[in-house]
This record gives structure tokens, C-alpha cells and sequence, in this order.
């Protein structure tokens, strides 16, 4: 159901801004919607909008059920990943003869750098992977690798915004996530349709403006789990008022509660926190089993790194990531504190770094799904938002590489994409994307054609005013990648 009568709530922006964050404000939020009591301005004249999480169908044949974005804050430098230029190896240490705009002049050369790892061939498909990522290449028949990505900035936040939001550098506008549940719902109503697992080292590089819901009512916002144990807190009662006790108790509590809500008829937040608690509870204890990852195998834990240090961390989140979606969690998105891929200096140190520690699990997950039959239905994203330049920043030997927005790659996964493919190509330097160029707005028009959504249908009506993710006119679903 493509939503076309829908109206704004009024603004509970500030109210947001503190509590927007935790599952018993996420479940205030769908109380509101379930129950019908959002606001909305006093002079529409439309019928009473519906803001719920209830399962729906788009205008298209869906192949995909569930998304997991992995999101490579920072600008993984593709040719020295998923990109491989021997022409640019050929030139290393000459001078490019190319126009540049750098992001740090005052470290900018024109010399050129070769890669310093070696690509290798994976898989029937023959893709060729660094040997940086030996993980991905375990994977390569399942996984569509675009090479043109192109946000035609070199900024981070600006190209976040683009590829997560759909304008560049624009913030105040609901996320990818945000997009997908209005649009569909959940196939859970004791989970939060939409669930974002952050870094325990803080934030991406633009905070919360990542998952936002915008303009759109909170029940489409991320909803954040704690980086580290336990991720939901207060799950368990105390000892001595747990069954009975407390069984008698949250009967108490619902008789007062009824009363002093028959005191105040018509005052919606308050029949709303109210009902809140069961829902809240419904959820938790749906929580409880989600994140309970001693109910996996050994084998499993080990697949995903759980018994490396480098790996444990970001494995973990992986793992929780497929036990979400195995439960009805519509959109799942890992983010990784500040910016990792943005490897200026010590390029050398740095990107064998964070590769260590995410090629791994994100490998893993994809075979996890597959080995579970969940991998037809399940789109996963693994990607930044930029990459970097073909020439070195500061010296060879301890610079690194500046932001690059006219070319990059990144990989898909499932979901209805084919597999065992590169699509499109940058020059002969990894500088611009030439061949097959796929914008930010073509990957979201082609995400929401996946989940059964046509992205010039999707819309939500702002200030009277029809808005929607893909902005773009000429923007177009990428059809050679699916399958």
C-alpha cells in the first residue's frame, strides 16, 4: 500500500530530541499510531491519518522482506578493496595529469599511488577482491560489487546525507530506514521495526542525523540499542518482585492508572504512557530472546569472529543484526564510531586495520543467512560514503589518501540481487566513476523497487507538500543487478 492521504503530525520536536532513543519511547510512539491518538493540525480537513507498524504491501512484486546495512563511515579507498587499476599501479610516483579538488590542500600532491596489496581472483565469477578483504572473497558469487558509485561530493556528511537521506547535505529528512517501515511496516509488533546497533567507541561522524525519522512521526525512527551489555536495560526485574509480586503489582499500578485516566478524558499522551507500559513489556521480552546469543552454536559464534578479539565486537553486532530480522525487524543498520575509512595518513596501518575487523563478520552474515534459507529475502548493504583519491596525501610512506565523491564501489548482497557480478567501472585511476554510474538516488530507487515500493509513489505529505526519498527526476531503478 503505497501511503497517499497521509498528513503531518504537529511538531513534538523537542519532546524527541530527549526521548527518542529507547525502546519505551519507541513504544510510546506506536501506541499512538496503534491507538490513533497522534496530533494532527486542528484545521486538515482529511480523514484521521494512520501512523502504525501494521504489515503492508507496496504497488510491486517484493523480493525483498528485511534489509542489513553495514555502513563504512569514512570512505573505504575502493582501489585498494573491490576496484583493482593496474594502469594506476603502472603509474605509481608519476604525476596525474587529471583535474583534482582535494578536501586538504595543504597535504594535496598529483602524485599517483599504486595500490600496495595485490588482487586476486574469487569464486566461479572470478571477481577480483584485495587480499585486504580474503572474507568477501569467500562470498563473491553472492554478492554484486558496483564499481561507479558517485555522489559527486567530497564531503562526508553531505554524502551521507545524499546516500542515506536522498538530498545532499540537507539534514531533517527521514533516513533509507525511516522510508522502508512507513512504507511496509514491520512483520514484528513486539520489536521496533527499525533497530540501529552503534560502535561502543561513540556516534558515526553526523550523530542521530543518521537514523532520523524527520518530519515523519517517531514510530519510524531508529530505535538505538547500547553498544555494549546489556543493550536494553532493565529487562529483569529485582529478585524479590518477580512472578507473583510482580504480576500483583502491575495490576495495582494498571487499576490506579485506569482511574486517574477516567479523571482526564480526552488527554491522549496520558492514555498513551499509560498503555505504553504493556507494549513496552510485549517488546522487551521479545528482546530478551533476540539478544540472547547463547542460544547459538559454537560453530556459529566462531563464523562470526566471536572468538577473535579483533572480530568479537563487530561479529557480535552481525549476529544480533540476523537474529533481529529472523524475528520480523524490517531494517537493521551497524554503524561504526567516527569515521574508520578515512585513512588520510598511515594508509599502510590503517586500512589493513579496519579491514581485519569488519571483513569477516560481514562475510559471515551473508553466509549465515544463505546456510538459513534467509538470504532470498534479506538485502544486505556493505558501503561508505565516498571513497579516495588515486594520488597520495602527505608522503608514500606515512600519507594516505584524500576523500574522493566521483567514484567508489560498494556491495550488495540477496534481496533479489544477483550475484557474482561487478557492475559499472571508474577510469583507468579509480578517479571518476565512467561506466554505468549509479547515484545515490538510483541505489535508493532500486532498494525500494526490492521491497515493493515504486519510488515515484512513496510519498509523505509535509506542510501540505508531497515529499519523497528519491528526489531526483531522472533517477532509475539499476535492473542489470537483479536477479
Amino acid at each position: 500500500m503505497i501511503p497517499n492521504t497521509r498528513v503531518t503530525p504537529a511538531s513534538r520536536r523537542e519532546f524527541l530530541a530527549t526521548n527518542a532513543l529507547g525502546v519505551g519511547m519507541f513504544a510510546l510512539a506506536t501506541l499512538l499510531s496503534e491507538e490513533k491518538l497522534l496530533a494532527v493540525p486542528k484545521n486538515v480537513a482529511r480523514q484521521q491519518p494512520e501512523f502504525d507498524l501494521k504489515p503492508r504491501t507496496g504497488t510491486l512484486a517484493p523480493r525483498a522482506k528485511a534489509m542489513i546495512s553495514l555502513f563504512q563511515h569514512g570512505g573505504p579507498a575502493h582501489m585498494d578493496l573491490m576496484d583493482p587499476k593496474p594502469e594506476l599501479s603502472r603509474l605509481d610516483g608519476k604525476t596525474y595529469d587529471g583535474e583534482i579538488v582535494y578536501s586538504f590542500i595543504n597535504r594535496a600532491s598529483k602524485t599517483l599511488r599504486g595500490s600496495a596489496w595485490k588482487f586476486h581472483r574469487h569464486g566461479e565469477c572470478g571477481t577480483e577482491i584485495s587480499e585486504l578483504l580474503p572474507e568477501l572473497g569467500s562470498i563473491a558469487d553472492d554478492v554484486c560489487i558496483i564499481r561507479s558509485m558517485q555522489t559527486g561530493h567530497n564531503g562526508h556528511e553531505v554524502s551521507i546525507r545524499y546516500m542515506n537521506a536522498g538530498i545532499a547535505g540537507v539534514t531533517g529528512r527521514p533516513s533509507l530506514g525511516s522510508w522502508i517501515t512507513y512504507g511496509l511496516g514491520s512483520e514484528s509488533q513486539d520489536l521496533p521495526a527499525y533497530v540501529v546497533l552503534t560502535d561502543p567507541g561513540g556516534h558515526p561522524v553526523d550523530g542521530v542525523h543518521n537514523w532520523s525519522c524527520g518530519w515523519m512521526p517517531s514510530t519510524f525512527q531508529g530505535t538505538v540499542l547500547r553498544p555494549k551489555e546489556p543493550r536494553i536495560l532493565n529487562l529483569e526485574p529485582p529478585e524479590h518482585l518477580r512472578g507473583e509480586p510482580q504480576r500483583h503489582s502491575l495490576e495495582f499500578l494498571r487499576s490506579i492508572n485506569e482511574r486517574h485516566a477516567a479523571r482526564h478524558p480526552g488527554v491522549h499522551d496520558l492514555e498513551a504512557r499509560i498503555a505504553s507500559y504493556e507494549l513496552a513489556a510485549r517488546m522487551q521480552d521479545a528482546a530478551r530472546d533476540a539478544l540472547d546469543l547463547s542460544q547459538e552454536t559454537e560453530a556459529t559464534r566462531r563464523l562470526y569472529g566471536l572468538d577473535q578479539d579483533e572480530t568479537r565486537e563487530y561479529g557480535t553486532r552481525c549476529l544480533i543484526a540476523r537474529r533481529l530480522v529472523e524475528r520480523g525487524v524490517r531494517f537493521v543498520q551497524l554503524f561504526l564510531g567516527g569515521q574508520p575509512w578515512d585513512n588520510h595518513s598511515n594508509l599502510q596501518a590503517a586500512l589493513p586495520a579496519i579491514c581485519r575487523r569488519t571483513d569477516r563478520p560481514a562475510a559471515a552474515l551473508v553466509k549465515d543467512l544463505k546456510q538459513r534459507g534467509m538470504l532470498d529475502d534479506v538485502l544486505v548493504h556493505w558501503g561508505g560514503e565516498i571513497g579516495r583519491l588515486p594520488v597520495t596525501e602527505g608522503d608514500a610512506a606515512s600519507g594516505g589518501r584524500d576523500h574522493n565523491g566521483q567514484g567508489f564501489s560498494m556491495w550488495l548482497a540477496g534481496g533479489g540481487v544477483r550475484g557474482g557480478m561487478t557492475y559499472g567501472n571508474t577510469d583507468e585511476v579509480g578517479h571518476r566513476a565512467v561506466e554505468n554510474v549509479v547515484r545515490p538516488s538510483d541505489y535508493q530507487a532500486t532498494v525500494l523497487q526490492l521491497f515493493g515500493l515504486d519510488h515515484r509513489e512513496l510519498y509523505y505529505l509535509h506542510n501540505g507538500q508531497e515529499q519523497r526519498l528519491v528526489v531526483a527526476g531522472d533517477a532509475h531503478v539499476v535492473s542489470d543487478i537483479l536477479a
